[in-house]
């Protein structure tokens, strides 16, 4: 049923919003001056590394976030191409956020359960920390911030999310995801 669900509820958000894409697909190519679309490896269900679709953000000569890229990820428009990667069954709509390698898949133990889920568009991980960059830059050092503190907090979420998931549970999931309700 969640597989049957996320390809309808893809298919709609596609349809709906290929507007938006394709605006943001060139607003992004005129800023970065190159392709609108970010590709990159992350680590899937199993371990399974995938390409995950994105609107770029970042320049690629300036390794800096563009205008419109803040707002482009402030406003999660940068991840609505990641519909394309639930239709082709890398990622599901609600599921851990699929990390770059170093992450999930060097997990031990009952932390690598995690990886049986499919990852996800959104989580109640990426809920909570929906300001994670803003978080991060206010610490010393954010990357040691986010693998000693954030990262574990996650796979903590994530697999109580394992455990105890639920399609009801799901659409909650999307409907705070979509609408900022706690």
């Amino acid at each position: 049923m969640k597989r049957l669900f996320d390809i309808i509820f893809s298919i709609v958000s596609l349809l709906l919003l290929s507007w938006l894409i394709l605006i943001c697909f060139i607003v992004a190519s005129i800023e970065t001056q190159s392709n609108g679309f970010f590709v990159q490896t992350r680590v899937g269900q199993w371990g399974k590394l995938f390409k995950i679709f994105k609107i770029k953000t970042i320049h690629p000569k300036t390794n800096r976030t563009t205008f419109f890229g803040q707002y482009f990820r402030q406003y999660k428009l940068d991840e609505i191409p990641q519909f394309f990667n639930v239709l082709l069954g890398d990622m599901s709509i609600v599921g851990p956020r699929p990390d770059v390698e170093g992450y999930y898949d060097l997990l031990q133990g009952e932390d690598r359960k995690v990886l049986a889920l499919k990852p996800g568009i959104t989580s109640e991980a990426s809920i909570k920390y929906r300001n994670e960059d803003m978080v991060l830059s206010q610490h010393e050092n954010p990357l040691e911030y986010n693998d000693k503190i954030i990262f574990p907090d996650k796979v903590k979420m994530n697999l109580a999310y394992l455990h105890h998931h639920t399609f009801a549970g799901d659409l909650k999931i999307i409907f705070r995801t979509l609408f900022g309700a706690s």
